[in-house]
């Protein structure tokens, strides 16, 4: 058996540090927690035990949570750190990340945000450390992406590869423009997303910035997704040989108003396919639970097969389905009406037994 995680947290506040130690207890990885109320206590326990995550504060006793960060980026190059803060200033998000953190997250005011926190600490403890992007830490730049957009973030995200340079503009968790050359808006985003390695910087926010760019993150991932498979696809055709099969999600996710795909056929819990989702084991686990709850409640009222379930929101609409041994969930883009996902829903499943 894998040795449990390590994950040391640092707050000056007793009470909450027993409240979150207990929650980072039942994270699927189920880590072992250590906590700290000062800035030297967390360094001195760091010296004694291979800690995977650091979370600090950024209000502490004598030394604050930046100075903290500043040592561990110096003597722990690759333990990876969150600020976990009630403080909400640019200016303090601004110089974690150019410390190298891996994510700045306010505080959890709801049980929603508390998820979303916790499905990014799980992200991050079960990352391997090659590859990718150096900035904050080592890790794909869609997920960096993801990072910034899911914690509703503002800032500007420089990133290099080689001679070429692009940025792109977040304003809120949205997606708003994007340049590398002489590109622009959607074109250069897909093109930054190429770039498979680099350098990564966050940058302050700039509100100013003229919006360009409409569509979800999800979305514009996806398609950038799409544009890598479709190379990929081409590189099979010249050398079959030398690369295994497309995804099956593929084609799926090409139909128009897709934001994501999920697919998990029977008895394969731990082994979910995905297009264009950070997470997939947790969507599929919801996935599976109210397809069956609601497969439960038309047995009772005797209305006959569940045929697919339709859930609308204000950033993104989902569909549930099965389609033989195999359970489906798509994110559709919030512009679709209920009569055209469901169509749209019925073209996805036709092209998964095609």
């Amino acid at each position: 058996m894998s040795a449990r995680h390590k994950i040391l947290l640092l707050d000056d506040d007793p009470e909450l540090l027993e409240v979150y130690r207990e929650i980072l207890e039942r994270l699927p990885s189920r880590p072992e927690v250590f906590t700290a109320t000062s800035g030297s206590r967390g360094l001195a326990m760091l010296e004694g035990e291979p800690f995977r995550l650091l979370i600090c504060d950024l209000k502490l006793p004598k030394m604050d949570g930046l100075q903290v960060l500043s040592i561990v980026r110096r003597k722990y190059p690759q333990l990876r750190t969150v600020v976990l803060t009630s403080v909400m200033d640019e200016q303090f998000r601004s110089r974690a990340y150019a410390l190298g953190v891996d994510l700045f997250w306010q505080k959890p005011d709801c049980e929603q945000e508390l998820q979303m926190f916790l499905e990014c600490l799980e992200s991050l403890l079960g990352r391997e450390m090659e590859g990718g992007f150096r900035g904050v830490q080592s890790k794909s730049l869609v997920d960096i992406i993801q990072l910034e957009c899911i914690s509703q973030s503002s800032s500007v995200l420089r990133i290099t590869n080689g001679q070429a340079s692009g940025r792109i503009w977040i304003l809120e968790g949205e997606i708003i423009d994007a340049e590398a050359g002489e590109l622009n808006g959607e074109q250069a985003f897909h093109k930054i997303l190429s770039w498979r390695s680099g350098n990564f910087e966050s940058l302050a926010a700039d509100t100013t910035r003229p919006r360009s760019i409409f569509k979800s993150y999800n979305g514009l991932l996806l398609e950038s997704a799409q544009a890598f498979d479709e190379s990929q696809n081409a590189a099979q055709a010249a050398a079959p040989s030398a690369s295994g099969p497309a995804s099956p999600l593929a084609q799926l996710s090409q139909v128009e108003g897709v934001e994501f795909v999920l697919a998990l056929k029977d008895g394969d819990d731990a082994h979910p396919v995905a297009r264009g989702l950070e997470n997939p084991q947790h969507m599929s686990a919801w996935m599976r639970e109210n397809l069956e709850r609601f497969r439960e409640l038309g047995d009772r009222l005797h209305a006959g097969p569940l045929e697919h379930i339709e859930g609308l929101g204000p950033q993104r609409h989902v569909a549930l389905a099965r389609q033989g041994q195999t359970e489906f969930c798509v994110g559709w883009t919030h512009s679709l009406t209920t009569a055209q996902i469901c169509e749209r829903m019925k073209e996805v499943l036709a092209l998964w037994v095609s």
